[in-house]
């Protein structure tokens, strides 16, 4: 126990280590239901819950009915069959919490346990009130709140990581080979979650245990050996984790995924995304992720980085015990070690670009462990300062105001660090805050109608995957929940697979950016499915009364056809029919043309409307549609709103309520026998 300090007794102790862990889970519940509702700006969330959800239906792998349109982010496709990247284990506690009411549950039993083990370890290094107020710097570190309130691997990945390092120290003082085993298990488990994290953390601790070794083999070897069967128990479990889902015990699942990914230096890739990682850009990256997290992260801000650089000093002037060097060693370990990981580098997003990336939103997660070390010695800093008043006071004031003093020095210095706390804390739930009101928009289409027994067609803004970013429209592991989800990529073998469901599409209009309040609305359209010899498509369009002129142009398969309507009023009707090889436009108005379109494709209507110079738009239907044994089938189309040039294309989505008055669409399929 260090000197110079006061313990509390057991009873209260224990009182206000609840009484925090109960503070942080609250806390992280509201945060979880109220700023992230549908989700964060960080999709790796609906990875972590689709494995869940496959966990708890016993599933290891998914088996889409149809390849290629049912792929979640960051799923590996092998065969026939798709697998995560990520391992099983964080995915089992959210699942956990699923099964007893609310996934959300296991983000607060998280929270509420990472608080606790702060104490329980800076007890077991320093004393009760210092584990006490270690705890409370956690709890008030924006890096804690915000990442312990979303499905992400750090907070649970460190909770094992802290479970680890507290039953390392108890089997340590005590000699209790039980704590020796939890030890063990717990590393082996951070482990399989997340290898390098876990040897970051553990490897000051194995220094210690190789130190302890050393002096005095007999009485330590056994329960070590008891730690490194545990440990190794883990490890092992990895291994064959990955032999079962890669081939290759060797290889990880986020090795399937994307073989450039991972540690070190020079060349990296994932997803087209590629950097020459040297060292000299993993250091300017890592120097400005640590000046966000010391300066911007932490409770306090710089100031409590000060004071936790003192309780460094602190520590070592009072002579720093072994057993407390492993948290000086893990500020360097997980410091230095970070820095081979590029993922630091993608964190940041543009480097000159302040305020890039997932740091401003969620933060240096990568360097979520280092809130032990400082909540640890921000704790021995800030009661040495108190120290230091209290014998300043005593010499200088009576003794009745020296309490006083006390009082005014601890209200001053928490309301520097609340102070600097809060606005540090503004910008990123502010920004989370903006993309949450903006998710509001984009899913109420969903809210207000229900879907059970429907099949939704999605769009892919961020290319060929379900929940990037669509994250709360998630299907069951077995592909027959209440509502099914699939890309618009090949809607004819998604409707042949699911003959006795509605169809729908999701439609929104603007660039999905949340973070800069867009898409501005969205829609779900129903969806039709018309079969016959012919299929005519029948679009009506509503026109400004400025209007000057209609043109048509009819694209298939990259051949084309341009009209001008005649004797159009204030809204315009173009058929469009489906035959045999050839699409037609016709009806009154529009002089009747043909292309050749092939068996399988999209063939599209560009409606033109001329209202002069910055007036003009365009309305466009993408059809789909199959020919196959002389019948032809069509899907209802796609529609788009275009008022700029170039837009068309997936961010000019049709939204009834986003357009004027007068612009109204009505759509629908016509099957019948081919008359020529």
């Amino acid at each position: 126990m260090a000197s110079g300090t006061t313990d509390v007794r057991p009873r209260l102790w224990r009182a206000g280590v609840v009484a925090l862990a109960a503070v942080a889970a609250v806390a992280v519940w509201l945060l979880a239901t109220g700023l992230f509702p549908y989700h964060s700006l960080n999709h790796d969330e609906g990875v972590y819950l689709q494995q869940a959800a496959m966990l708890l239906d016993g599933q290891l792998f998914l088996s889409p009915p149809v390849e290629e349109v049912f792929r979640p982010w960051f799923f590996v496709e092998d065969g026939g069959q798709l697998y995560s990247k990520y391992a099983p284990v964080v995915p089992a506690m959210f699942a956990v919490g699923q099964l007893v009411g609310a996934a959300r549950l296991a983000l607060a039993g998280i929270a509420a346990a990472n608080v606790a083990l702060v104490a329980l370890v800076v007890r077991e290094l320093f004393d009760r009130r210092t584990g006490l107020v270690a705890g409370l710097f956690v709890l008030a570190s924006p890096l804690f709140l915000i990442d312990s309130a979303v499905f992400l691997p750090y907070a649970p990945t460190t909770m094992l990581n802290f479970g680890f390092l507290y039953a390392y120290l108890r089997a340590d003082r005590t000699g209790d080979r039980r704590w020796a085993g939890a030890a063990g298990a717990a590393v082996g488990l951070a482990f399989f979650a997340r290898p390098y994290t876990a040897v970051l953390f553990a490897a000051p601790v194995i220094g210690h245990a190789l130190w302890k070794l050393y002096r005095d083999r007999r009485d330590v070897l056994p329960r070590q050996v008891v730690t490194a069967v545990f440990g190794l128990g883990g490890v092992a479990l990895s291994l064959g984790y990955n032999a079962v889902m890669t081939g290759s015990p060797l290889v990880f699942p986020y090795q399937a995924f994307a073989p450039a990914d991972g540690l070190g230096f020079g060349h990296h890739e994932i997803l087209g995304h590629e950097i020459d990682y040297t060292v000299g850009l993993a250091l300017r990256s890592n120097a400005l992720v640590l000046e966000q997290l010391t300066t911007t992260w932490v409770a306090g801000g710089l100031f409590g980085t000060a004071v936790a650089l003192g309780g460094i000093a602190v520590a070592v002037r009072r002579g720093l015990s072994a057993r407390q060097g492993i948290l000086v060693g893990q500020v360097g370990t997980i410091v230095v070690g970070n820095v081979y990981f590029w993922g630091n580098y993608n964190l940041l997003g543009v480097l000159d670009r302040a305020g890039d990336g997932l740091i401003a939103s969620h933060g240096p997660y990568y360097h979520f462990d280092l809130l032990l070390p400082f909540g640890a010695f921000a704790a021995v800093g800030v009661l040495a300062l108190v120290g230091t008043v209290r014998d300043r006071a005593r010499d200088r004031f009576e003794p009745g105001a020296v309490q006083a003093v006390v009082v005014a020095a601890i209200l001053v210095s928490a309301g520097v660090l609340g102070t600097a706390t809060a606005a540090n804390v503004e910008r990123p739930v502010a920004m989370n805050d903006r993309a949450t009101e903006t998710y509001e928009q984009a899913y109420e289409p969903f809210e207000e109608r229900s879907l059970d027994g429907g099949l939704v067609f999605l769009p892919t803004p961020y290319g060929d995957w379900l929940n990037h970013p669509f994250q709360p429209l998630r299907n069951d592991p077995d592909f027959d929940g209440a509502t099914v989800y699939a890309m618009d990529e090949q809607p004819f073998a998604v409707a042949d697979a699911y003959p006795d469901r509605s169809f729908y599409r999701y439609t929104f209009r603007g660039e999905w950016e949340p973070y800069s309040g867009t898409p501005r609305g969205a829609r779900i359209q129903p969806v039709d499915l018309a079969a016959g010899e012919t299929v005519t498509l029948n679009a009506t369009v509503g026109l400004p009364s400025t209007y000057r002129s209609v043109s048509a142009t009819l694209t298939a398969d990259e051949e084309s056809v341009t009209v001008v309507a005649q004797n159009t009023t204030d809204r315009t009707t173009a058929r469009v029919r489906f035959a045999d090889d050839r699409v037609r436009l016709v009806g009154p108005g529009w002089p009747t043309r043909s292309i050749p379109y092939d068996g399988r494709e999209d063939v599209s209507l560009t409606l033109f409307v001329d209202s002069g110079p910055g007036a003009s738009f365009s309305y466009r239907f993408e059809t789909p549609v199959r020919r196959a044994d002389g019948r032809v089938s069509a899907l209802t189309p796609r529609i788009e709103r275009c008022v700029a040039i170039g837009e068309c294309g997936g961010e000019a989505g049709y939204v009834p309520d986003l357009a004027p008055e007068w612009a109204t669409v009505r759509t629908d399929l016509t099957a019948g026998e081919d008359n020529g």
